[in-house]
């Protein structure tokens, strides 16, 4: 199985938030699982907290590493698949992620009701 973390998924596990089932943690902490991170996510939170609208862990990058996760780069494909996405959402950043699952055939891993509107398959509402 291979899965993409919803920014706010990431941000729960680095934090231990109590919204994350222990099921969900498990899967997260697997080191068998194909977990992806995308960079649209790290994007996101570096200028969330650049406005003050987030709190990050101080090492970041250090996180990532400690999760084990993959981090999944914005092609031009990826791009390029938003232009078939309904308009069910506003957030860029949440829009790309659904057309970086589509893509690449992963199941996404997220909080947001929105993102999962997109039925993407495989979609794990938390």
């Amino acid at each position: 199985m291979r899965y993409l973390v919803d920014t706010q998924i990431f941000i729960w596990l680095m934090e231990g938030n109590k919204r994350l089932a222990s099921k969900h943690v498990a899967l997260l902490r697997n080191p068998k699982a194909n977990i992806y991170i995308s960079i649209a996510s790290i994007w996101e939170m570096i200028i969330k907290q650049s406005l003050g609208r987030l709190k990050i862990p101080v090492d970041l990058e250090g996180d990532l590493q400690k999760t084990g996760f993959r981090v999944l780069p914005v092609e031009i494909p990826h791009v390029l698949g938003l232009k078939n996405l309904p308009n069910i959402h506003k957030d860029p950043f949440d829009r790309m992620l659904v057309a970086q699952a589509k893509k690449e055939n992963l199941k996404l891993i997220t909080s947001d009701k929105k993102i999962a509107k997109y039925k993407v398959p495989g979609t794990m509402l938390v």
